[in-house]
């Protein structure tokens, strides 16, 4: 009687076990172009691809906020994350309860420049000491990478003042007006709209990838597998194709372990 009951808790406990949902989180940084439901809805082809591939219902969760998402990952409340500031998914992967799975195509070389009027005659970074410089909100990929670049220039916090914009794309308006000597952006557009008018890049930041999806280190091998397989070879089938469109991205491509380590130490994470 007692190994008929042993057999059955164990079979409860599988069945539970593929009945558990498997939860994908997705922070898409400041997205105020979008609402929750419509990064739902982009999001929603993919997390049915990854379904099933895992033989398992995916529920997709919308976090917005970035607090909300590292107390989640510190937690290992996701299985899998699509994150878009670096920061945050590097910080998770430093503490080894998650691992990177994949990178997106066309976010790999994220890099901040430094925007300054065509008649500045500011040459090197050093150059902006006693000077103001404006970036994104201070919790931004882009103001992590600034603090990285005055760091690496042996800049302290006080010898340049900064000021914060909520969105990338005032930076120019603050530079042109003089109310900042130099804007912080990695938003190629922003940079181009900015070069194609006349104005200058003072300098350039070391590439790094964002928007990485990452794993929690929970979950078994055969399922990261999986999730892996799907991501990569999205492009290779029309299902993953129409995912692809559905979320606006080219693709995603295996992730370089390496680089991670370097830029968590560069970020100082």
């Amino acid at each position: 009687m007692r190994s008929v009951l042993v057999a059955l808790c164990m079979a409860l406990a599988v069945s539970g076990a593929e009945a558990a949902d498997f939860v994908f989180a997705v922070t898409e940084g400041i997205t105020y172009y979008q609402t929750n439901k419509e990064i739902q809805a982009r999001f929603q082809p993919l997390g049915d691809q990854l379904a099933k591939a895992l033989k398992r219902s995916v529920h997709i969760v919308i976090v917005s906020a970035y607090n909300d998402v590292r107390a989640g990952l510190e937690r290992q409340e996701y299985d899998l994350a699509f994150i878009h500031p670096a920061h945050v998914s590097l910080a998770a992967i430093k503490s080894g309860k998650y691992r990177s799975v994949a990178w997106t195509v066309g976010y790999t070389d994220y890099a901040v420049s430094l925007l300054i009027d065509k008649d500045k005659p500011y040459t090197k970074l050093d150059d902006l000491k006693g000077r103001t410089g404006v970036r994104p909100d201070p919790d931004s990929i882009t103001a992590a990478m600034l603090r990285a670049m005055l760091r690496d220039q042996k800049l302290r916090a006080e010898d340049v003042k900064i000021i914060t914009t909520r969105y990338q794309d005032a930076v120019p308006f603050y530079v042109q007006y003089g109310f900042a000597h130099a804007g912080a952006t990695a938003a190629k557009s922003v940079v181009k709209d900015w070069t194609d008018k006349g104005g200058k890049v003072l300098l350039s930041s070391r590439p790094m990838p964002i928007k990485q999806l990452i794993v929690s280190t929970r979950i078994s091998a055969d399922d990261e597998q999986q999730v892996r397989s799907v991501l990569t070879g999205l492009t290779q089938n029309d299902a993953g194709r129409q995912a692809l469109a559905a979320l606006g991205y080219k693709g995603f491509v295996a992730p370089n372990h390496d680089q991670e380590q370097r830029d968590i130490a560069w970020l100082g994470l």
